[in-house]
């Protein structure tokens, strides 16, 4: 039985020559892995810190990377000195 996909993946190089994706896809492919970990990165860091509306709209707002990174550096400070753990002296 032969696979209904199959005709995509033995047109993929004409295509991917047609529509100009060639050096395209793999630039999309870095930038979704970079949104992925800063995205996930900045909603551990907003759940932690009990800011729900910031949550709310990390998990709306997609902007490649650039709307959690602007706030995992404006909650740098305030992260640091929350999390920051006494330490004992002997």
């Amino acid at each position: 039985m032969m696979n209904d996909l199959s005709i995509l993946w033995q047109n993929k190089d004409f295509v991917a020559q047609a529509y100009g994706l060639n050096g395209a896809l793999g630039m999309l492919f870095v930038l979704a892995i970079v949104d992925l970990i800063f995205k996930g990165w900045a909603l551990w860091r907003a759940a932690r810190m009990e800011k729900k509306w910031w949550f709310l709209a990390l998990l709306v707002v997609n902007s490649m990377g650039i709307f959690p990174a602007i706030f995992l550096i404006f909650t740098n400070t305030e992260y640091g000195r929350k999390t920051k753990v006494p330490s004992v002296h002997s």
